[in-house]
């Protein structure tokens, strides 16, 4: 088995540099739903610094419903709100006029479950990084995780960083937008 991951929105630098050292990803969709983490959040740098946007779900079993069973809410704007956020925050980076149009449609189609929008939006990052990587998914429950490796970040220019500096561990977005076809180089130094 490849290195097992949660699935995630929008993953981390951090996340996407244990991606890349691996063959082959496994995301965990057998565990009991944790609200509250990488699942269905993920941080940006918005012109007051880190911003955190958060997908509300539907936890169709409450408290013991299963990852892959958790429903994207259709209670909420959510997806007109979170691209407003992302395009306040990059669209004076370098490289967003370049990729957005690999983003925005996941913020205009409705998506019935948060596994499906999550790992749509990995298989965009893998190609907008020129990686291919294989996505798997456990078909039972795996109680092994993977801690992420020691990972140093090396900082690069961000958007807002002239004016209140870097800030690590954001979301991929955040590299691509600001390095376009450099992430890649970047993640693997």
């Amino acid at each position: 088995m490849g290195t097992l991951l949660p699935t995630a929105y929008l993953p981390s630098i951090i996340y996407i540099a244990e991606c890349l050292r691996n063959d082959e990803i496994v995301i965990e969709i057998f565990e009991t739903y944790t609200k509250q983490t990488i699942r269905n959040h993920c941080s940006i740098y918005g012109p007051n610094g880190r911003q955190k946007l958060s997908i509300p779900v539907v936890k169709v079993h409450g408290n013991h419903t299963l990852t892959k069973d958790i429903r994207l809410s259709s209670d909420h704007n959510w997806q007109p709100i979170h691209w407003r956020s992302i395009e306040t925050a990059y669209n004076n980076s370098p490289f967003f006029l370049y990729y957005r149009d690999y983003f925005e449609p996941f913020y205009l189609k409705k998506f019935d479950f948060l596994l499906d929008f999550n790992t749509k939006l990995l298989e965009i990052i893998f190609m907008i990084l020129r990686v291919e990587k294989g996505i798997g998914f456990t078909d039972h429950f795996v109680n092994r995780l993977n801690n992420h490796h020691n990972f140093i970040f090396t900082p690069y220019t961000q958007v807002f960083s002239p004016k209140s500096g870097f800030i690590p561990g954001l979301s991929v977005i955040d590299l691509i937008f600001n390095l376009g076809p450099e992430a890649t180089d970047h993640l693997l130094c």
